[in-house]
């Protein structure tokens, strides 16, 4: 595994901070051939998870590109977390794809990073050869976040600029009126989403966060005829339990033509 340009070693994890455009981004980065797979996280995570590192072994196992990266804001790259919107967030992926890999890439999104996705490859279809959703939550900002925040807290947002909203898996995180605005000019269930890829979505029914319908929204919205939908009844928001992780090999493997196990 290497980081920026270093030549990748067997065995030899190298790892540093690179920056791409305006904010250092970290990102890294494995040497590969043939298709290959990049991971988009989720919201107030980082490249660390295991899921993240769960493809990092697969892609490395079988020498194929990988490539997993912090947005602004996130994990070890620059920036505040609360400056952060869909769009900024949404612009370092791009950067990511475009000025770190070649080629037609299999688009891995958790979360958040599933509506990531899913915008870059409206963006960018030539580089898109999959996506896998993973628990994917386009139009959270919206759905999830604000139609259901009481009025208190609506107003809280809007008039002091940010809320606190708890959060079961970690100190409370800032929700911005920045980002609730700028996510109404990304939404993307309200129409047909012109994607043509081949699409695979994995979603817990377990999951208290991003309930498992939302995939069969998404289903429902894509254009494109090649789309799976596999619920996990057990499952929950962060499918990371080693069956999870097994069947995300799984399916990765199957959209690259291989035995992903």
């Amino acid at each position: 595994m290497d980081e920026g340009n270093l030549p990748c070693h067997a065995g030899v994890m190298q790892e540093r901070q690179n920056t791409l455009g305006e904010r250092p981004l970290a990102y890294r980065q494995i040497d590969g051939t043939g298709i290959g797979v990049v991971f988009l996280g989720g919201f107030n995570s980082d490249m660390t998870g295991s899921k993240a590192s769960f493809l990092a072994e697969w892609c490395s196992k079988r020498g194929r590109a990988y490539l997993r990266f912090d947005y602004s804001g996130h994990g070890a790259s620059g920036g505040r977390f609360e400056d952060g919107t869909i769009g900024s967030w949404l612009a370092d992926a791009e950067l990511a794809l475009t000025q770190l890999t070649q080629g037609p890439q299999i688009l891995v999104g958790s979360s958040m990073g599933g509506w990531i996705s899913l915008l870059l490859a409206l963006r960018h279809p030539e580089r898109v050869a999959g996506l896998i959703g993973l628990a994917p939550a386009p139009d959270f900002t919206e759905e999830l976040m604000w139609a259901s925040f009481p009025p208190a807290i609506r107003e809280e947002i809007m008039e002091r600029g940010q809320w606190l909203r708890p959060s079961a898996y970690g100190p409370p995180y800032p929700i911005t009126r920045a980002l609730i605005e700028d996510g109404r000019s990304h939404l993307l269930l309200g129409a047909p989403i012109a994607i043509h890829a081949p699409v695979r979505l994995l979603h817990g029914q377990a999951d208290p966060d991003v309930p498992w319908e939302y995939s069969l929204r998404i289903a429902d919205r894509l254009e494109g005829r090649d789309v799976e939908v596999t619920l996990v009844k057990d499952g929950d928001h962060r499918l990371s339990t080693p069956e999870n992780l097994a069947l995300l090999g799984r399916t990765l493997g199957a959209l690259l033509g291989e035995d992903g196990t």
